[in-house]
């Protein structure tokens, strides 16, 4: 049933597609009387998936199969119940682990249940191909709260359970694409809450460093980036946020220090002369000068000037990498760059 992807992974079905299946068979038992255990609805691109139904005592459920990506709703049940109502609309609730809207910036209201545009779209054409009566439509997730602190959610004011998601219907494994989505509205819920200065950082480890530096910000200052420093930048700047933190380790910083403001190692492999030039630039030891030229990785470059005691080249790819990046966002916006060691314990170099 699922489209494959390269190398065998296999894609899965989002958790608003799945809503849109267990309301076409909520539906079906409210207008005409029947329990299915099938039922069939279109995806945006055009495409019909046929989903089986459990039915539950607060409605049908669809059960998520997230493929072989690492979502945390994966195997979760998607339970829907209808409400008729006067107006020939469909409106939309937030049961028992599906999440209310709290903050500004996610592009619903505040008090609305998160259930993006979308699936709400998706969910009212199923309804609309069995009838064209008015609902309200809850949608329930047990344990949905549990699974909603795996999430970002409360950082983005989505308080009591996860989210119903998708803009393809389909969840591509591993997929840039969502983690990209993340990044930007993350970004937006900060902008849309008066917050004038961002804190960027590249994994997990980072970000506790950053939270730890600056821990006299909202945590909806802090945004775990990835890759994606250069999509980070990108819409700080179209938000105007007047303040800019990035926060990573030598590895990233290197790539940046290159130009490469998307750090995927698919896409910016080390390019050795940076660390040379970074290197020389400060007139660092032969030693150090080795290891720029000799290793395939910016940790063992780390490590080098570390054990001899030389910050100035670490230092000195800080100023490399945050040139860019302020290139990236203009003047007007601050800037400044932290390199932390890679246990995320202690700031290194700075920029």
């Amino acid at each position: 049933m699922s489209p494959t992807q390269p190398k065998d992974l296999r894609s899965g079905w989002t958790t608003g597609t799945c809503a849109s299946a267990a309301a076409k068979a909520a539906a079906i038992e409210v207008v005409e009387g029947l329990r299915v255990d099938q039922v069939e609805v279109g995806i945006p691109n055009g495409t019909r998936v046929t989903f089986d139904v459990q039915w539950t005592p607060d409605g049908p459920s669809v059960i998520k199969d997230a493929g072989d990506d690492p979502d945390c709703t994966h195997g979760a049940s998607i339970i829907v119940s209808l409400a008729r109502i006067e107006a020939h609309q469909v409106q939309f609730a937030a049961g028992k682990g599906v999440g209310t809207i709290t903050k500004p910036g996610i592009g619903l209201d505040v008090g609305d249940p998160a259930i993006n545009p979308v699936p709400r779209r998706m969910i009212a054409a199923a309804i609309r191909e069995v009838t064209d009566e008015g609902f309200l439509v809850t949608i329930s997730v047990p344990h949905g709260e549990e699974m909603a602190k795996k999430t970002t959610n409360d950082r983005l004011g989505i308080l009591g359970g996860i989210s119903i998601l998708g803009t393809t219907g389909i969840v591509r494994p591993f997929s840039t694409a969502a983690y990209r989505a993340s990044v930007v509205q993350q970004i937006d819920v900060a902008a849309a809450q008066g917050i004038t200065e961002i804190v960027l950082a590249t994994g997990s480890r980072s970000e506790a460093l950053a939270m730890r530096l600056f821990d006299h910000l909202d945590v909806v200052s802090f945004v775990e980036v990835g890759d994606f420093t250069g999509v980070a930048l990108k819409r700080c700047k179209k938000n105007g946020i007047a303040k800019v933190v990035w926060v990573g380790m030598a590895g990233k910083i290197t790539k940046l220090a290159g130009g490469y403001l998307m750090t995927h190692f698919h896409r910016s492999a080390l390019d050795n002369k940076i660390l040379l030039d970074a290197a020389n630039d400060v007139g660092a030891s032969p030693a150090v000068v080795v290891a720029a030229t000799e290793t395939e990785t910016a940790r063992h470059f780390f490590e080098v000037c570390l054990a001899r005691g030389e910050i100035s080249p670490l230092t000195r790819l800080c100023e490399m990498a945050a040139w860019h990046c302020r290139n990236e966002l203009g003047d007007e916006i601050s800037f400044s760059l932290i390199m932390s060691d890679f246990e995320g314990t202690s700031v290194i170099a700075r920029a």
